[in-house]
């Protein structure tokens, strides 16, 4: 992994532990949780990716077809994030 991306990961991780550290209804709610008598511990789990853009990804996009139908488009990167989501695109649709 390249340095650049490691201090922008970094920099991404600070930025999300500061609006959790500020974040005013969240210190209200631990203060709730302390004072009915219990000790809190805030455990958050993140996952992040990062593609390498190659070029800028093709859009979906409606064109209308000859019956006045809209023609949906899917390109790769749509179908690589259906794919993380479990959904599978058909392709005799």
């Amino acid at each position: 992994m390249d340095q650049q991306l490691k201090q922008l990961m970094k920099e991404l991780g600070e930025a999300i532990n500061e609006s959790l550290s500020e974040s005013e209804p969240i210190a209200a709610a631990i203060s709730r949780i302390k004072a009915g008598g219990y000790d809190v511990f805030l455990v958050l789990e993140a996952t992040i990716g990062f593609n390498k853009q190659e070029e800028q990804p093709e859009r979906p996009s409606l064109v209308p077809t000859r019956r006045g139908e809209p023609d949906f488009k899917i390109d790769a990167q749509d179908v690589k994030f259906l794919k993380s989501l479990r959904i599978s695109i058909d392709d005799a649709a």
